[in-house]
């Protein structure tokens, strides 16, 4: 491996990682499509580099809802990607478009009340047709990755990673029983039903803007991105493929 360019989106410990198992750290982004592969040490990562459309593999660090490794395995994991041997998945990279250029995320895209302790009236469509309209906090539709964040904080199901479903849940919502569902991504639309207070679309748990109680969000896989699960790996579901075999 010696030599192979590595990118990193990451802290010194990981640059540290990097050249013990004997690649060139690149930290410039720009130079990523020099890389063999990229090292990523966060969610925020995870998420900019989807945005970016990176081509490469990744290699998650201690990120929740992928396969992913604790920073004591990562050099073990650099060597053995050296050698061919670490498997890889895909995940649904998804953009939600309204008045607005889309916008990508990984994990989750949420609608949300601007100001604390208000809330507003939301549907949710699938393939043209309302299923359920709420009053809540918000409303927030998480892939498979995401599902295991603040969806599931949120009482809403946790979804098997390639199975191409969002898992949809509203937030605090003023009724106990309001439901949550599991729908197909690319059948997805969320909507502001009332213009009594802001409402923020959010995607991977980033600010993006206001939404008016008149646009529709409509949500639609845009692409993947391709991450290693090494032996040892953990993600959704735990320990991600069993003996860490180092």
């Amino acid at each position: 491996m010696s030599g192979q360019r590595v990118g990193i989106v990451g802290s010194e410990r990981v640059t540290e990682a990097i050249e013990a198992a004997g690649g060139e750290p690149v930290d410039d982004d720009r130079a990523f499509d020099t890389a063999a592969f990229v090292v990523a040490e966060t969610e925020s990562a995870i998420t900019d580099l989807a945005r970016d459309g990176l081509d490469a593999p990744i290699l998650a660090v201690e990120v929740e809802g992928i396969p992913s490794v604790p920073i004591d395995r990562l050099e073990a994991s650099i060597e053995r990607i050296r050698h061919g041997s670490v498997p890889t998945m895909r995940h649904p990279v998804v953009t939600a478009a309204g008045s607005f250029d889309p916008i990508g995320a990984v994990f989750d895209v949420a609608l949300m009340t601007a100001e604390p302790a208000r809330i507003s009236e939301f549907s949710v469509h699938c393939a043209g047709e309302e299923i359920s309209r709420f009053r809540a906090d918000g409303v927030v539709a998480s892939t498979p990755a995401g599902s295991v964040g603040y969806n599931r904080n949120a009482g809403g199901p946790t979804v098997a990673l390639g199975t191409g479903v969002a898992s949809i849940v509203p937030i605090a919502p003023f009724a106990t029983a309001a439901g949550d569902w599991v729908l197909s991504i690319d059948d997805v639309e969320l909507r502001v039903e009332r213009d009594e207070t802001p409402v923020e679309l959010l995607a991977d748990g980033r600010r993006e803007l206001p939404v008016a109680a008149d646009d529709a969000i409509a949500l639609s896989t845009a692409g993947t991105i391709e991450t290693y699960a090494p032996p040892g790996a953990t993600g959704a579901f735990g320990d991600w493929t069993g003996a860490d075999g180092d």
